[in-house]
């Protein structure tokens, strides 16, 4: 899985190579950084020094505190404090508290555009907004906007124990829905109904599609969020009742297959493969969610479950362990 990413998206979470290459480290000052030089796995994540970035046109240099990881380190979400800015940059101070997307992230420093840079509000700590902020704005978008969860409508959540999985547990709780929650264990089942899950299935041991309509007399889910991709998107449009919507958000366990646009007309469903990003497309759409989520964390309606704090330094050991799905909620790395 990471193969894949190393192949095509290096440039992303990682400390991008090319720029490395560019500079020469005795004339700069340095940090230390997961770098990768070559495609593989876990084994090519290496920590080392390299230069320092410097704030160009339009940039800010962040020191990093908290790194959000994620299964794909293609995304990815930091917090930290604004040590520099670059010619043009009007938004931000020296001092400021922020939360960012983008950029060379597995870093002491980052350099990144001022456009995706937030300032961090509401007494939200640095270690809660890099746990929460990436997959709680997609939590957040997801319910609010990709399906509007309303009072008594039956939600089923995939990976109910992951880091969006209890995010959507809590907003559904919120919201007044029946939250059924997937899970591959016991113990995660109960830390989903924890989180606000109505109902659990444990996906090992139960039928989820009979699950389902035992919970809901037949009917189907409202809505089914769906970040497993490939292994569950069959049960979810099984699961999901006439006039409802279908959100594959995520490929965890690979891309979804083609589809045949007809198989939609069986239920009248609705079929919705968001991506974060184009909601928070303008400075005023991620101002707006930032927003909605840290009142929602200032209100003590969203709680941010993290699993482990790992050194910068031990980055693969986190991929590890999050590809083997040993861990219940977000893993956080720390420079």
């Amino acid at each position: 899985m990471l193969r894949s990413f190393l192949t095509k998206q290096v440039h992303f979470g990682l400390y991008n190579t090319s720029t490395i290459l560019q500079r020469t480290m005795s004339t700069v000052p340095t940090m230390k950084a997961v770098v990768v030089k070559e495609n593989g796995g876990r084994d090519k994540l290496i920590y080392e020094d390299v230069p320092r970035p410097s704030a160009t046109l339009g940039n800010v240099v962040i020191k990093n505190q908290f790194i959000g990881k994620t299964l794909s380190c293609s995304f990815f979400l930091s917090s930290g404090e604004v040590v520099e800015l670059g010619e043009g940059v009007t938004d931000f101070k020296i001092g400021d508290r922020v939360v960012h997307m983008g950029g060379n992230g597995y870093a002491e420093f980052s350099e990144v555009s001022a456009t995706s840079v937030e300032k961090i509000t509401h007494d939200v700590s640095y270690e809660t907004a890099a746990a929460g902020a990436l997959q709680g704005l997609t939590a957040l978008t997801m319910v609010k906007s990709g399906y509007p969860v309303a009072k008594d409508d039956y939600i089923l959540v995939h990976a109910a124990a992951g880091g969006v999985g209890l995010l959507l547990c809590q907003l559904g709780k919120h919201l007044g829905a029946k939250v059924i929650g997937t899970a591959s264990t016991d113990e995660k089942c109960q830390l989903a109904k924890e989180n606000g899950a109505t109902y659990t299935i444990n996906s090992k041991t139960e039928d989820i599609v009979a699950r389902v309509n035992e919970i809901t007399g037949g009917l189907g889910c409202h809505a089914v969020l769906d970040g497993v991709g490939k292994a569950t998107f069959e049960v979810s449009m099984q699961c999901a009742r006439r006039l409802g919507t279908m959100i594959s958000f995520g490929n965890a366990s690979g891309a979804v297959d083609p589809i045949s646009i007809a198989i939609l007309a069986q239920k009248n469903l609705k079929l919705m493969r968001p991506t974060l990003y184009n909601y928070m497309a303008t400075r005023e759409e991620s101002r707006y969610w930032y927003d909605e989520l840290f009142k929602l964390v200032e209100q003590g309606v969203l709680k941010f479950h993290v699993h482990k704090v790992y050194d910068l330094k031990d980055a693969a050991q986190a991929q590890q362990d999050l590809e083997g799905r040993i861990t219940t909620g977000k893993l956080l790395l720390r420079p």
